[in-house]
């Protein structure tokens, strides 16, 4: 299959939600909203980082952004972000679920979660619950996971808040991306089982440069680890362009079916987009509904689908 940026279709009119859109995936995916129509709000915790953005972008599309503040790793800034966007709009089109950290030092959410489920899952469940009453009218989810997923056979409720003595970095990154499929999944259960008009997907980028790489030597404080992550991953990956190109077909493509996944075509490392298929666990039904139920009782957010009048 053949696709590049140039087939997503006019999206004037629409409204778009990216987190994490300061650089990388999330930025390169806010610019191709931006340049074929969407309005698009871009969600970011540093809020000087945002407005840097959210001015490059502006320079680049010809179109500006509004700026959202978002720190998902705090689940007061996510419903305060949440209720921002509900009272000031009546729909939301798009909702990417792209932000998210990678292989940190052990760290906890302000709530008291291990960071990585803590950002990458928690975070997105519950912004994406919160917004629920602007997403059942004709909307998509798209949940940015990744091949990492791979890595785990699993995932139980005591990962989200395991002690920084059984912290093992890479695995709880292989277990956020996990949450992240089986949350799109159950999602997109939910939602035809509601008869919601509500389109849940996935997507992952393959191995695309952005800063993520470094971020995690940066938290430590090994700056010349992280320098070498950068330089090896500018060598090797495909562009953050590239990489966002999963996340746009998943948002934009018409025909997509409920709950598709979507990767890179070429062994799922880079390339134009396909639909590829998640791990046996990620499809585990039952595990997916745990998982949801932890979630709720840690957020405090209580998803329901219900199908507008």
């Amino acid at each position: 299959m053949t696709w590049s940026t140039a087939d997503i279709p006019d999206l004037t009119g629409r409204l778009a939600l990216v987190t994490g859109a300061t650089s990388g995936l999330g930025y390169e995916t806010a610019f191709e909203l931006l340049r074929h129509g969407a309005d698009v709000l871009v969600a970011a915790r540093n809020p000087e980082k945002a407005a840097q953005a959210a001015e490059t972008l502006t320079q680049k599309a010809g179109r500006a952004p509004t700026v959202l503040e978002l720190d998902l790793a705090d689940l007061a800034s996510v419903q305060r972000a949440a209720e921002e966007v509900v009272k000031s709009y009546d729909r939301l089109d798009l909702l990417i679920n792209n932000a998210g950290v990678m292989a940190p030092p052990y760290r906890q959410t302000l709530d008291g979660f291990e960071l990585q489920l803590g950002t990458n899952h928690l975070g997105h469940f519950a912004l994406t619950g919160r917004l629920l009453p602007l997403l059942v009218k004709g909307s998509r989810v798209v949940t940015v996971s990744s091949f990492m997923h791979k890595t785990v056979r699993g995932i139980s409720e005591d990962d989200l808040q395991r002690p920084a003595g059984r912290y093992r970095k890479w695995e709880s990154y292989g277990k956020s991306k996990l949450a992240n499929l089986l949350f799109m999944l159950e999602l997109d259960r939910r939602a035809r089982a509601a008869g919601a008009d509500l389109l849940s997907v996935g997507a992952h980028p393959g191995y695309a440069a952005t800063h993520l790489q470094a971020a995690g030597p940066e938290l430590a404080g090994r700056a010349r680890q992280a320098r070498l992550w950068g330089a090896a991953t500018r060598l090797v990956a495909q562009s953050a362009a590239a990489g966002a190109w999963p996340s746009l077909y998943a948002a934009t493509y018409p025909d997509l079916r409920p709950g598709s996944f979507v990767g890179p075509s070429f062994f799922e490392y880079r390339g134009t987009p396909k639909v590829v298929l998640p791990t046996r666990t990620a499809q585990d039904p039952e595990l997916a509904a745990r998982l949801w139920a932890w979630s709720v009782e840690a957020t405090g957010v209580d998803p329901a689908l219900t199908v507008p009048k």
